[in-house]
């Protein structure tokens, strides 16, 4: 006598759906319960968020946004160097306002920028 080898497969696949099944009607009952806890995230995020904000770090941001084209040490690559800047603050504010050349403006939220300069003319 022969035994069917697609048996086994058949009764694990059956209870999986089942157990699948189960644990959704169970998820159902604790629908408010995981509401709750997403909405006390949210706004322990959005309080994060404000406090992210708030702390600006420039260098940080220059290591993410800047050095792809200004190079890793900000000593220029495709774009000029940032270290001895000629230019004042206030040229160097409407260039990272608006962008210049290959450059896009917008990379600094409009309230960071005078730090992300500052942070520029500190560079030797």
């Amino acid at each position: 006598m022969s035994k069917n080898p697609v048996v086994p497969y058949i009764l694990i696949f059956a209870l999986g759906i089942g157990l699948i099944f189960f644990m959704s009607l169970y998820g159902i009952d604790q629908k408010k319960e995981i509401a709750d806890a997403d909405g006390e995230a949210t706004e322990e995020g959005a309080k994060d968020d404000e406090s992210a904000s708030a702390e600006f770090d420039a260098e940080a941001v220059a290591q993410q946004k800047c050095i792809g084209c200004h190079g890793g040490d900000l000593e220029g690559a495709v774009g000029p160097s940032l270290h001895g800047e000629d230019k004042d603050a206030k040229e160097l504010h409407e260039i990272i306002k608006n962008g210049k050349g290959g450059m896009p403006g917008g990379l600094i939220p409009d309230e960071n920028i005078d730090a992300m300069v500052d942070y520029i003319l500190t560079l030797k």
